[in-house]
């Protein structure tokens, strides 16, 4: 399990389509490190996990659960950085209903549950892949 802490600067607008297994919808988020360099990253979250989102404001200090994935596509790689849950650094900054810290952590789902991958080029759409 990967965990990324930062601070909320951007949440870019909500991404949906009709693909060949249903409707889907995606929100991406930026984040900036609290490193001494800091760094800005741009994470994704897919589904119902989006709602959680709606949560934080901007200059919240968040901890988003992450996988990273890379493939590849015409000879050219792509890595997306895909958020599974986040939660606030600071407890104090979003509601805390419902949130225990003894309470396990759900584990990350598996690959075929976060995007569609299709095996023929019946569906036309932007991405390359």
């Amino acid at each position: 399990m990967l965990e990324i802490n930062g601070v909320l600067r951007q949440v870019l607008p909500l991404e949906s389509g009709q693909g060949r297994n249903g409707e889907w919808k995606k929100q991406s988020f930026v984040i900036e490190t609290m490193d001494q360099y800091p760094k800005s990253v741009c994470i994704t979250m897919w589904g119902d996990k989006i709602d959680r989102l709606q949560q934080f404001n901007l200059g919240d200090e968040i901890k988003a659960s992450i996988n990273i994935e890379s493939r590849e596509y015409n000879g050219k790689w792509y890595t997306d950085v895909k958020a599974w849950r986040i939660d606030a650094l600071n407890q104090a900054s979003t509601p805390a209903a419902g949130n225990n810290p003894n309470t396990p952590m759900p584990e990350p789902p598996p690959f075929e549950e976060t995007f569609n991958l299709k095996s023929d080029d019946t569906e036309q759409d932007d991405l390359p892949f």
